[in-house]
């Protein structure tokens, strides 16, 4: 997550368990991008979403407070399991936190909103065969 100096060890920590948790809860990889973009900000968050290790399975959250931008980009088979409603209340919900001036807060609660929202219960019994 770039942009480290804007934050405290306490908030850093915060936000890493937050991406940890939705991560543990959904199966995808989760990423935090607080900063200016180099060009518009979706062509922009989804160059940054390309370039993590497994873009299909992950979904990047970009935030340039400055810029008053927030964009949330999922790969492909990550938009399978995140609808875009589901990431647009999340985005909602990080939008009323930061205008508030919570922008770690906001961060916390969208991610794990995203996660909660992208969740895949486990399958039971998968590879038992069935007994009669």
């Amino acid at each position: 997550m770039p942009a480290g100096d804007a934050f405290t060890p306490d908030q850093l920590y915060d936000i890493e368990r937050a991406v940890r948790h939705a991560e543990d809860a959904s199966g995808l990889h989760f990423s935090v991008y607080v900063g200016g973009a180099d060009s518009e900000t979706r062509p922009f968050a989804l160059e940054l979403l390309n370039e993590l290790d497994d873009p299909d399975n992950s979904v990047l959250v970009y935030v340039d407070p400055a810029g008053r931008r927030l964009e949330v980009v999922t790969g492909a088979n990550a938009r399978r399991q995140l609808s875009d409603h589901a990431a647009g209340l999340a985005a909602l919900t990080m939008q009323t936190s930061f205008a508030t001036g919570d922008l770690t807060g906001g961060l916390v609660t969208g991610v794990q909103q995203l996660g909660t929202h992208a969740h895949q219960p486990p399958l039971l019994h998968a590879n038992e065969p069935h007994k009669q």
